[in-house]
């Protein structure tokens, strides 16, 4: 299920040896490393390898740190498309339809934080006709 120890109480994480193990190229939006999985949050390293259209995700808040790369985002209101770069975070809550239209420097990684634990599967898809769980994250792939 997780890529790291869940039975640790503690961790220390070199991110930028994480984001060296991601793939260069993939066949969905984006590949992830989770690095804390329990019921009150989850903690991943993920890239992003194309842009992504509006989806929302039914049980929890995100909060997405810019580890490195560059894009534009909108969250709620495709009017309020902004870019975005290293060191920023972008936080929304559950529910909010969010997209990230353009991929404007690579590679595209985010630290990412979900309250509470969220399933690889919560990704929905305003137009369903965009993709699915499957073609979203690598790990879901095989579903």
């Amino acid at each position: 299920m997780s890529d790291a120890d869940q039975t640790a109480k503690t961790g220390r994480f070199d991110i930028e040896a994480i984001v060296a193990t991601l793939p260069e190229t993939a066949a969905t939006l984006l590949v992830d490393t989770y690095l804390i999985d329990r019921e009150a949050a989850s903690a991943r390293v993920f890239r992003v390898y194309r842009p992504t259209p509006p989806l929302y995700h039914a049980t929890c808040d995100e909060y997405l740190y810019v580890v490195a790369g560059r894009g534009t985002f909108w969250m709620d209101d495709a009017a309020t498309e902004a870019e975005f770069g290293p060191g920023e975070l972008l936080f929304f809550e559950r529910g909010t339809v969010h997209a990230l239209p353009q991929i404007l420097g690579e590679p595209l990684v985010f630290l990412s934080i979900d309250t509470p634990r969220r399933e690889p599967t919560d990704i929905v898809f305003v137009n369903p006709e965009d993709g699915s769980p499957a073609t979203f994250m690598a790990r879901n792939a095989g579903s």
